[in-house]
């Protein structure tokens, strides 16, 4: 059972928490939408069900709700923007706008960011774009959760890519994926129901696959894509490293196990040898490489031949990356978003300690 939320209502109630932290008003509604979009699209374990974790790392002194953000290197093309220990989730769209803006005069945008915390969905900067007639690119490193092929220690994060390309009369392409089997949050997801994780998800602290969603807080790992060594998990410890050395090693923030933990109550590693969170963003002008319109005509194309493509039995369609996302928002914008009651228990504790008002709820869902 899910309690219904209207979008409005929830994005006030967010930035109504933000302002409180003393987030300026610019910063609260766009952090607040930001966080929100995860919702809209779906992506449950990055939506409102964080917004006490960010309120947490504030009180515990590793976010400032008043940084100054900038640009400390730069070249025509390519940037270092330091988030001044700010939200992610303004931090990014900041560095997102720097690669934009490189793009449109050099025809390529390449922006790594040190100093930042999480940032929210991937998928939400990678798609700011679109609206320019470019292709956006959006990763970042996370929390040590990850153990490598063959080992039982967490050295990466869940460390997403997303990739947003523009289309004609199709709707765009965006890819928005961990390069885990499953991100933390899925665990965090099947913690609030009391459910068990498909085998695959992670492992025990001696290496053995389990089922247990709070294996995490046992000592064990998440593992990456593909699961095992057989299946291409060497594959996905690569990606992971890719994310985590484009995003921090060429940024100067923190990298591998020394990143520092979303939970305000895991102590923050010791020797780090960096400035806190890394992102990496990117932005591709079309007409960089041919008429943006040829470009769109040919995208609609390849969008429009693998929609055909004979579905596999007892599935009634291929997708395309960001259907479901696309296809979740008119109807949670509509009916409202689910959220589970351990999340809204949480959500209310916080309105009573900011001294901020919650939302009513708009329905039921089973």
């Amino acid at each position: 059972m899910s309690i219904l939320f209207a979008y409005d209502d929830l994005t006030e109630f967010a930035c109504s928490i933000f302002k409180k932290a003393g987030c300026s008003d610019r910063d609260a509604r766009l952090a607040s939408e930001v966080l929100l979009s995860a919702d809209l699209r779906g992506i449950d374990s990055h939506g409102v069900a964080r917004l006490s974790g960010y309120i947490r790392l504030w009180e515990g002194g590793r976010i400032n709700t008043c940084p100054d953000i900038k640009v400390v290197h730069e070249t025509m093309s390519t940037a270092v923007v330091d988030g001044d220990s700010g939200l992610g989730l303004v931090v990014a769209p900041f560095a997102m706008r720097v690669a934009i803006q490189k793009a449109a005069v050099a025809g390529t945008g390449w922006v790594s960011v040190r100093n930042s915390n999480h940032f929210g969905i991937a998928g939400k900067h990678a798609m700011m774009a679109l609206e320019h007639d470019m292709i956006g690119i959006s990763m970042t490193n996370a929390s040590a959760l990850v153990a490598p092929t063959f080992s039982v220690e967490r050295m990466l994060g869940t460390n997403p890519i997303a990739v947003a390309i523009p289309a004609g009369s199709q709707p765009p392409f965006v890819a928005d994926l961990a390069t885990t089997t499953a991100a933390n949050g899925k665990l965090e997801i099947l913690q609030r129901k009391e459910e068990n994780m498909p085998k695959g998800w992670a492992q025990d602290v001696n290496g053995k696959n389990s089922t247990d969603p709070n294996i995490l807080k046992k000592g064990g790992a998440l593992l990456p894509l593909g699961s095992d060594r057989e299946h291409g998990s060497h594959k996905g410890y690569a990606l992971g490293s890719v994310v985590d050395i484009f995003s921090a090693v060429l940024s100067g923030a923190n990298y591998g196990p020394w990143v520092p933990p979303f939970p305000a109550y895991v102590p923050l590693p010791q020797n780090m040898p960096g400035k806190g969170l890394g992102h990496f963003f990117g932005a591709m002008r079309i007409d960089a490489f041919q008429p943006a319109a040829e470009f769109k005509k040919h995208m609609d194309h390849w969008i429009t031949r693998f929609r055909s493509a004979k579905p596999a039995k007892g599935h009634d369609r291929v997708l395309i990356p960001g259907d479901p996302e696309r296809e979740s928002e008119p109807v949670r914008r509509a009916k409202g978003i689910p959220v589970v009651q351990a999340v809204v228990d949480d959500l209310a504790e916080l309105a009573e300690k900011m001294g901020v008002k919650f939302p009513v709820e708009c329905g039921r869902e089973e």
